[in-house]
């Protein structure tokens, strides 16, 4: 089974991002960048990535979809939406932050994470430097958010975060991101479960994917035993 193998299964049977499975249709405009931070922050507590989801689609479904709703939001209303998604250990401690969080993206930047962007001017450490000033978002938050968001800001590309690297290595894929990218681009897993870039380019898009699964694998042995199944 070649590494090649191994990122062609591995894409077709759990190439998804967090974002798509929250419902998050990610695209470089104010909302689902904002809805990317949220998953982010419920992503980075030490919960399960499923329970993390859901509780994000709770609070979208409840409208806080967007930093002004999400400040407008009662503390007992975001309270309630992550407990309806099961989110419930760090309920209340969350729901405090995802309003603080809500507020100072407000204030310091119009509710508009293109406007961090365009500060961090593509320096990958003061992007996340800027993300972490967000109450919640620490040193996983912010690996989380530029991990999903390479695929619409193809110049934080390619990266591959701790987490995905240990998937890697559990697969015995390469360690390193370029050359991870590099499988992205030979790889032709069938569609539609991919979402690498057509006629078998790739961009941020296809690694943002690969990484998503490259966790999978780190958080889940069955994920390994099914690609090398299937290999």
């Amino acid at each position: 089974m070649t590494a090649r193998d191994t990122v062609e299964v591995l894409l077709a049977r759990h190439g998804t991002t967090y974002a798509t499975e929250a419902g998050i249709r990610l695209r470089n405009t104010p909302q689902p960048l904002y809805q990317l931070l949220v998953l982010s922050d419920l992503l980075s507590a030490r919960i399960r990535a499923s329970v993390a989801v859901s509780a994000a689609r709770a609070l979208f479904d409840h409208g806080m979809r967007s930093p002004r709703r999400m400040a407008a939001a009662s503390r007992q209303q975001r309270v309630d939406a992550l407990g309806e998604g099961g989110y419930r250990r760090y309920d209340e401690r969350t729901a405090t932050q995802l309003g603080d969080g809500a507020r100072l993206l407000l204030d310091e930047y119009g509710g508009d994470l293109r406007r961090l962007r365009a500060a961090a001017d593509g320096d990958l450490d003061a992007l996340r430097a800027g993300l972490r000033r967000a109450p919640g978002i620490g040193p996983a938050g912010a690996d989380i958010f530029v991990r999903e968001v390479q695929a619409v800001w193809p110049e934080t590309a390619p990266y591959v975060d701790g987490k995905a690297l240990q998937g890697a290595e559990r697969l015995g894929l390469p360690t390193s991101p370029a050359k991870l990218a590099e499988l992205v681009v030979s790889a032709e897993p069938p569609r539609p479960a991919r979402e690498a870039g057509r006629g078998g380019r790739t961009d941020g898009r296809g690694i943002a994917v690969l990484a998503a699964a490259l966790v999978r694998a780190a958080l889940d042995q069955h994920v390994v035993e099914d690609v090398r199944a299937h290999a």
